[in-house]
């Protein structure tokens, strides 16, 4: 199996659909509910790449995101939403996110930006 991917999407049908589209493709996947549920699963820091939903429940994916950095996990992440706003996107992008995109997600550009996002990983910091 390929590289693990975690989808953390508060919609449980997001959170399927992705994870059949990113199997079919020959990754791993993990999923959750929340931001809080993959803090609680204690590693994040193992995945390849997190794909994060904006709004949530509780912690937003920004949220998480500077959760993750000030803990030193590097891990790469790419940002969804149905709601985009030019200004939350330049905020994600200059805090490191790999990419920021709009829900419906398209499959092609979703696995366009998860190879490039493979391919920029850097180590976690210990």
């Amino acid at each position: 199996m390929g590289p693990l991917i975690s989808i953390v999407d508060d919609d449980q049908g997001v959170r399927d659909a992705l994870q059949r589209m990113l199997r079919s493709h020959g990754f791993m996947t993990a999923a959750f509910s929340s931001a809080e549920q993959l803090l609680a699963s204690g590693h994040p820091s193992d995945e390849s790449c997190l794909i994060l939903d904006v709004r949530m429940p509780g912690m937003t994916g920004l949220k998480l995101h500077r959760q993750l950095l000030s803990q030193g996990c590097r891990v790469p992440v790419i940002l969804m939403t149905g709601s985009p706003t030019s200004r939350e996107r330049e905020r994600a992008m200059s805090m490191g996110i790999i990419s920021y995109l709009t829900k419906p997600i398209d499959e092609r550009i979703l696995l366009d930006k998860l190879r490039k996002a493979l391919q920029h990983r850097s180590p976690v910091a210990s």
